[in-house]
């Protein structure tokens, strides 16, 4: 699922501190920066798994001092598409990032089992908290990016976490490895996506270590007129885990 932490302020502060730069210049920076768009996609690729067709997803945040707190939602033209709404905090310097986001999907998926055996289902209703009784998922980040590789791990800690063949929590983690580079003068990502143990929260069910996202995408900006341009991306995504192959194109406003 996409979440976007602002590192720009840590950055700049980092930098005034290292150069000598006035204290009234330093001031500047100690302000609140907000940041509001949306992207158009052509299907939404999550982490190697399919959760949809042409879709929406617009963003908002707001960051200051390093820390962070972003929403970031999607859903789809096609009414059987995942509708979704995360809210994230975080902060981040010197590369270094750590954040807290809470998902919540409008579909119903596995929490556990009865004492008979039987699946328990999560409701898809918002405010709905219950450990046995609720769609959102809570996950927890660290992650640092040394520029060549950025490497980042995420673990579910609540909510409606997928569980292990003996309907025990899975505590469902993803290792993310992502290279940025350039080459014919667009920008480029390779991306790297684990699944280390076992849990029924990715690929349907994964029985243990496995990959299960490698994806190469590049970037563009789209000149429409002389004052005004467009970002546009495309993705290529295989999941070795799910057999599946996935195109995608989308355009950032």
């Amino acid at each position: 699922m996409k979440t976007t932490i602002n590192k720009k302020l840590g950055v700049i502060i980092v930098a005034l501190l290292l150069t000598g730069i006035v204290p009234s210049a330093m001031k500047a920076q100690n302000k609140v920066e907000a940041s509001v768009g949306a992207d158009l996609v052509s299907g939404y690729i999550w982490r190697g798994q399919d959760l949809g067709g042409v879709s929406i997803q617009p963003s908002l945040g707001i960051s200051y001092k390093g820390f962070s707190l972003g929403v970031w939602g999607s859903a789809g033209f096609e009414s059987s598409d995942t509708k979704e709404f995360d809210l994230t905090l975080g902060y981040s310097i010197n590369g270094f990032s750590v954040s807290i986001t809470d998902y919540w999907f409008n579909t119903q998926v596995p929490s556990g089992v009865d004492d008979e055996g039987e699946t328990i289902y999560s409701t898809n209703k918002y405010f709905k908290y219950g450990a046995h009784s609720t769609a959102h998922v809570f996950e927890a980040q660290i992650g640092y990016d040394f520029g060549p590789l950025a490497v980042n791990w995420y673990t579910n800690f609540a909510g409606a976490d997928g569980v292990k063949g003996n309907g025990k929590r899975a505590y469902s983690s993803y290792l993310a490895l992502s290279a940025p580079f350039q080459l014919g003068g667009l920008d480029w990502m390779v991306d790297l996506g684990i699944v280390p143990w076992e849990t029924s929260f990715y690929n349907g069910y994964t029985s243990g270590f496995c990959v299960s996202d490698i994806s190469l995408g590049a970037t563009k900006e789209i000149k429409v007129t002389d004052s005004f341009s467009v970002p546009a991306f495309a993705k290529v995504s295989v999941n070795p885990r799910t057999e599946g192959a996935h195109f995608t194109f989308g355009l950032s406003f």
